[in-house]
C-alpha cells in the first residue's frame, strides 16, 4: 500500500507546476517549506487499565504550518494510526484551511488505539494524559484540537476539562465540544453536510439528472451525508462499513439503515439490500469515499463506474489512481474541499467561544454552505481556465495563499 504522506507530498509537487509565484519566493522554496512539519511531537503514555495491568501507547501531535494562523486539526484514535498518516493529515489540513479562507494552520494528532477496546474510564485516563503531556503545545491561540476518527464530543470535553485544570478556563482550546460546554450547533453534522453541498455543485456543473449515489463508510461523516441525501430525495443505492457492503438499485432507506446499525453494530444484514463484493466499483453515478486513505488505487480505478467522486475521507485516492480516473473522464471533488465542512464550523465554534455569543443552527448552516459554495466556485473557475483537474486547482489556490503569507511574514 502506498505511503499516504508520500502521496500527499507528491500531489503538492504536481500542483506547484501550475503555480505562478512572486520573484521573492520560488517553487522550490515553497516545496522546501512544506516538505516537513514545523514541529513533530512524539511521546509515550502509559495507561493503567481497570484490572491493574499497564499498557503503553506512542502518541503524536504534528503541527505542520502556521503561516495563516494557529494550528488546527483533529485527534484520531484508531489502531492503524502511525506518524506518516498523522503528518499527511496535518499537511492536508494546512491546505484545507487555506482553501476555505479559515485563519488557521494545519495540525493533527493521533493515538494508535482501538477506543472500543477500552472501558470509558480507561479511555478517559488515556485522553487526559495525552492532553496533560501536550501541555502548552495546545491552546486557543496555539493549536486547537477537534474530533476525528474514533473521537467525538465526549473526548473533546475531557480535553477541555484537563486543559483548564492547568491553564485556566479557555473554552476555545478545543472544538467539537458538547453544546453544554460551548460547542456549536451543527458541528457534528458539518462535514457530512459539506460533502453533499459540494456534490450538488459538481452534479449541477456536470448536468447529472436522477443520479444514484454509493457511500463507502458509515461513520459520522458518511451517515450525516446520507441523511442529507435522504432529505434531498437523492437515491442512495449502496453503503458500506467494516461489517460489509450492501446494494439496492432501487434505493436504500437511510433512516431505517441507521436504526439497523444501532441495533446490530453495522450495515451487514440490512433488509431489502443484497451484499456485494466491492462498493468502489459498484453501479452508481456518484461515489462518496468516506472511510480511510488509499481506498481508490491503480488496482481498482479502472473498474469505477461513477462519473463523479466526492472525497468525504482524507486522501482516499492515490496519485496513480488520480491519473487513471482523469484519463477515464471521471470528475473528482478533492478532499481538501469536499470534507472541509468540519473545520469551517469548528472555526465558527472557536469564534463563538471567544465572543461568548452563540448563533442559531440555521445561521451556521447558511454560512457553511455559502463558504463551501464560494470555495467550490473559485476552484471550478480556475480548473476551467487552466484546463486542470479540480484537485490541482484547489491545491494551487491553497498553496498560493500560503506562499503569499510566507512572503509577507518574511519567512521563506
Amino acid at each position: 500500500m502506498a505511503n499516504v504522506y508520500t502521496n500527499a507530498k507528491k500531489l503538492i509537487k504536481i500542483a506547484t507546476s501550475e503555480l505562478n509565484l512572486s520573484k521573492t519566493l520560488s517553487k522550490k522554496s515553497l516545496l522546501d517549506r512544506l516538505k516537513m512539519p514545523d514541529k513533530t511531537i512524539i511521546f509515550r503514555s502509559t495507561l493503567q487499565k481497570d484490572n491493574g495491568e499497564m499498557e503503553v501507547y506512542e502518541c503524536y501531535r504534528v503541527q505542520y504550518c502556521d503561516s495563516l494562523g494557529p494550528y488546527k486539526g483533529g485527534i484520531r484514535l484508531h489502531p492503524d494510526v502511525n506518524l506518516d498518516e498523522v503528518k499527511a493529515l496535518a499537511l492536508w489540513m494546512t491546505l484545507k484551511t487555506s482553501l476555505l479562507d479559515v485563519p488557521y494552520g494545519g495540525a493533527k494528532g493521533g493515538i494508535p488505539v482501538d477506543p472500543k477496546s477500552l472501558s470509558k474510564t480507561e479511555l478517559e485516563r488515556l485522553v487526559r494524559k495525552y492532553t496533560f503531556t501536550l501541555g502548552s503545545n495546545i491552546g486557543p491561540n496555539v493549536d486547537i484540537p477537534a474530533p476525528d476518527m474514533g473521537s467525538s464530543s465526549r473526548e473533546m470535553a475531557w480535553i477541555y476539562d484537563e486543559y483548564r485544570k492547568h491553564h485556566g478556563a479557555a473554552r476555545a482550546v478545543v472544538t467539537g465540544k458538547p453544546i453544554e460546554l460551548g460547542g456549536s450547533l451543527g458541528r457534528k453534522e458539518a462535514t457530512g453536510r459539506g460533502v453533499i453541498c459540494c456534490m450538488l455543485q459538481g452534479a449541477k456543473d456536470m448536468q447529472l439528472k436522477d443520479y444514484s449515489v454509493a457511500i463507502q463508510g458509515f461513520g459520522n461523516v458518511a451517515s450525516y451525508a446520507a441523511i442529507e441525501l435522504a432529505n434531498q430525495n437523492i437515491k442512495v443505492v449502496a453503503v458500506s462499513d467494516t461489517t460489509g457492503n450492501i446494494y439496492n438499485k432501487d434505493g436504500i432507506n437511510i433512516l431505517k439503515l441507521i436504526e439497523h446499525k444501532g441495533r446490530n453494530g453495522g450495515v451487514k444484514g440490512f433488509d431489502n439490500a443484497k451484499p456485494i463484493q466491492d462498493i468502489i466499483t459498484c453501479d452508481c453515478d456518484v461515489l462518496l469515499p468516506c472511510a480511510k486513505e488509499n481506498a481508490i488505487t491503480q488496482d481498482n480505478a479502472n473498474g469505477i463506474k461513477a462519473k463523479l467522486i466526492v472525497e468525504g475521507a482524507n486522501g482516499p485516492t492515490t496519485p496513480e489512481a488520480d491519473e487513471i480516473l482523469a484519463r477515464n473522464g471521471t470528475t473528482i471533488i478533492p478532499d481538501i474541499l469536499a470534507n472541509a465542512g468540519g473545520v469551517v464550523v469548528s472555526y465558527y465554534e472557536w469564534v463563538q467561544n471567544r465572543e461568548g455569543f452563540y448563533w442559531e443552527e440555521d445561521k451556521i448552516t447558511s454560512r457553511l454552505y455559502k463558504r463551501l459554495t464560494g470555495a467550490y466556485r473559485k476552484t471550478a473557475t480556475l480548473s476551467e481556465e487552466k484546463k486542470i483537474s479540480l484537485r490541482q486547482a484547489a491545491y494551487c489556490i491553497a498553496l498560493k495563499k500560503i506562499a503569499i503569507a510566507m512572503t509577507a511574514r518574511g519567512v521563506q
